[in-house]
């Protein structure tokens, strides 16, 4: 071969080989877009290969196969043996298998809708205070927000030592650059406690309750046509040896009987709630015995970020926090005046609870009027929430810089004492 016909074909081969790529690529596009991947795997191309379909098997009379399940052992050229169930002469419960739903003892054909510490809401606020039969108040009674407002039932140093507590939950209590919300707005929380409990000197009757976490709570009631249940853990409660006292007057009380629910069809109240067929009937559970020394739920306390794989919304949290307030109050209702529905109970039951996610805080203060929640007639419960009441502003580890200017210093800034009047406004409601 002449040099320069080996020259020409040197250059002509780059074209050949293009034109030849753009020829295959019309031909493939118009049979349905595909494209071809030229040196790549099928894990760069996000290629999920098809699931294979399972062999299936044929059995004819008189025709079995003739397998080694005899030999116990592989034989060339006989057939593989179909696996049999083997089950076990002892009660293994890591391998325990519950029977199919309609042949357990529980099983009823009515279901039954729970709420567990799980269930968001769809509807929010709105579908709880439909469940629960309760009229919502926006903000904290008056008579409660007077506590922390006199002098004597306040903290020395109160603004102080509380940011101090916002500097150990945020800055102190770990070595990482930034801590994690779940670790930090614990901490708040206990230290916020610890500082409301120091006023024991000064009000004795602090000295009458006692915290309780990952206890159990179980109760039942029926709206309308549908039954319903509270079950689950709930947040960490502070129980006492003596109830709160009523939030409303027997007029006030009475009041309430001209209140409209609010309706949000066509959702259905039901909506986003566990339907089950296993469930025992009017099962109803405070989570502690009944000579327990401090049976009077207090106030329940709500982390956001208790559970990493289930993160609500606020709307959403403050729907739980409703849910298993009104929870605790009705089981120690039913455990006062039996599980019989009470249009009016003599002495309402009191609960409060209070919410956070480390910087903004949920109050809320319920009262149980009645257990007979069927209709929407007939007096209602009550409940005072104050929403999205923030601590502080920011706390940066790091200051915010922009453009050269420092938009945000670090350290703790915009600090609002009146989230934490409120705050011990409610821990010393019942003590004072």
């Amino acid at each position: 071969m002449f040099p320069e016909t080996a020259q020409r074909l040197k250059t002509a081969a780059p074209l050949f080989s293009h034109a030849a790529f753009l020829t295959d690529l019309k031909r493939l596009s118009a049979h349905g877009g595909a494209r071809r991947h030229l040196t790549v795997g099928r894990c760069l191309t996000a290629k999920v290969p098809p699931p294979r379909k399972p062999r299936e098997r044929v059995e004819i009379p008189g025709l079995e196969m003739v397998t080694y399940g005899e030999r116990m052992h592989y034989v060339p050229g006989l057939a593989k043996p179909a696996p049999q169930h083997w089950e076990r002469d002892y009660k293994d419960p890591r391998y325990y298998k519950s029977p199919p739903a309609h042949e357990m003892r529980l099983y009823k054909d009515k279901p039954c809708y729970m709420f567990n510490q799980r269930t968001s809401a769809l509807e929010g606020v709105r579908q709880a205070a439909w469940l629960t039969k309760t009229q919502v108040i926006p903000g904290l009674p008056a008579q409660l927000l007077s506590l922390a407002e006199n002098p004597e039932n306040q903290i020395p140093d109160q603004d102080e030592r509380v940011q101090n507590a916002i500097k150990h939950a945020r800055f102190w209590d770990t070595t990482e650059d930034r801590p994690r919300k779940e670790k930090y707005s614990n901490t708040l929380l206990l230290n916020l406690l610890h500082l409301c409990a120091t006023l024991q000197c000064s009000h004795p009757a602090l000295g009458r309750r006692m915290l309780a976490e990952n206890y159990s709570l179980a109760t039942t009631w029926k709206r309308g046509e549908d039954l319903l249940q509270i079950r689950g853990q709930n947040g960490l409660l502070l129980n006492s040896t003596d109830p709160l006292p009523e939030m409303s007057g027997k007029q006030e009380v009475a009041d309430t009987a001209d209140h409209v629910l609010d309706a949000f069809y066509p959702v259905s109240p039901t909506i986003d709630l566990q339907k089950v067929h296993v469930y025992k009937e009017e099962v109803n559970h405070t989570g502690f015995r009944d000579d327990y020394p401090y049976p009077h739920a207090h106030t329940l306390y709500f982390l956001e970020s208790a559970d990493p794989r289930c993160k609500l919304r606020p709307e959403q949290f403050r729907t739980k926090m409703i849910m298993f307030t009104f929870g605790n109050a009705l089981a120690r209702a039913h455990k006062l005046y039996g599980t019989r529905p009470q249009r009016l109970l003599d002495h309402p039951v009191t609960v409060q609870s209070v919410g956070t996610n480390g910087r903004i805080f949920q109050f809320m203060v319920f009262q149980l009027n009645t257990t007979d929640l069927s209709g929407d007639d007939g007096i209602k419960n009550q409940m005072w929430l104050e929403e999205d009441v923030e601590l502080y502003d920011f706390a940066k580890v790091r200051p915010l810089i922009k453009k050269k200017q420092v938009k945000i210093p670090a350290g703790l800034a915009g600090y609002k004492p009146e989230a934490f009047s409120k705050f011990l406004a409610l821990y010393l409601h019942g003590a004072v």
